[in-house]
């Protein structure tokens, strides 16, 4: 159950999404980013709670194609979601626009629930007991909401420029 546990906050890697949602934290209050990123989590609860119960039936059967050429695919995706942020300096990949149930949706996917989350969500049903996985889900997703709260406070707390400059880039190391 812990390597389920890690695996996915590899996958979901809250001190990226700490640093994806900078630019959001910056333009939202503290109670509307809470709501926001709380229904992120709750978006991203229900998609994987789904293909833990589907298991790979909807690559196998629905669109006929191999589980493991998703697994490719989605490397492809994270790979391209993190040249852009490191490479060309993108400062931006998830924008405040719309309402917040928007921005909520636009965190979830994909960057709560991507290839990897639902490749492991496959993996994990084959694992465990569902019963076990509806117990490990909220955990994981209590633990990533937390890290990314904490490294919030801990930012918003440092009053020093050069220090919170620091701080920013030693997440940009974690990513």
């Amino acid at each position: 159950m812990i390597k389920t546990i890690l695996s996915f906050l590899v996958m979901m890697n809250p001190f990226a999404l700490f640093l994806y949602l900078n630019p959001v934290m910056k333009d939202l209050k503290q109670k509307d980013f809470f709501l926001v990123l709380t229904k992120a989590s709750f978006i991203s609860y229900v998609i994987i709670l789904f293909f833990i119960l589907s298991g790979d039936f909807i690559f196998t059967y629905l669109f006929q194609i191999e589980f493991n050429s998703f697994r490719i695919f989605g490397g492809i995706v994270i790979f391209s979601f993190a040249y852009f942020y490191i490479v060309k300096g993108k400062k931006a990949l998830i924008q405040l626009r719309g309402s917040l149930d928007d921005l909520a949706a636009e965190i979830a996917m994909p960057f709560m629930v991507g290839a990897g989350t639902i490749s492991l969500a496959i993996l994990a049903s084959e694992e465990h007991t569902f019963l076990t996985n509806m117990l490990l889900l909220p955990l994981i997703l209590v633990l990533n909401f937390t890290i990314i709260l904490a490294l919030k406070f801990i930012r918003d707390h440092i009053m020093q420029k050069r220090l919170r400059i620091a701080f920013n880039k030693s997440m940009g190391i974690l990513l």
